[in-house]
């Protein structure tokens, strides 16, 4: 059953702006960990690679905190919220801390997809609950 959708539309440009006034603090605030070692790694090899790297994390998040219904506020934050990816490049959420906690009390999965183009980055999120688990009972002798 859908527990809730979200979506986002981030304009690079906006990104990019943010990126120039406050640099890697920034991308600190919103990127966790992994995220961050990514983000660098790309921006090293090709600046606007990371930008929109960042735009399209950004508007992942946003999706997700809509479709969670919770914006952002706790048990929410940008850093405990990661998007990684599976090796078939397919988007993936990956949750920590305390919201990670959160979610999994209240039996969530989620699907996010991520895009961008030239001056947009967007994401959909749907987050669904889970069919609970069979209760296994022993078999009577």
């Amino acid at each position: 059953m859908i527990y809730g959708i979200g979506t986002d539309i981030c304009d690079i440009r906006r990104i990019r702006a943010s990126l120039d006034r406050h640099g890697e603090r920034f991308a600190a605030k919103v990127l966790s960990d992994g995220e961050m070692a990514n983000w660098k790694s790309r921006s090293a090899r090709w600046p606007e690679r990371g930008v929109r790297y960042l735009a399209t994390r950004f508007s992942a998040k946003e999706a997700f905190s809509k479709a969670i219904g919770l914006g952002m506020r706790m048990p929410m934050t940008w850093r405990l919220c990661e998007i990684g990816k599976l090796p078939s490049g397919q988007p993936v959420i990956v949750l920590h801390g305390e919201l990670k906690k959160w979610f999994e009390a209240k039996n969530l999965s989620a699907h996010i997809t991520v895009t961008d183009e030239s001056e947009y980055a967007a994401s959909f999120c749907v987050v669904e609950t889970r069919a609970p688990l069979p209760v296994q009972t022993s078999p009577n002798p």
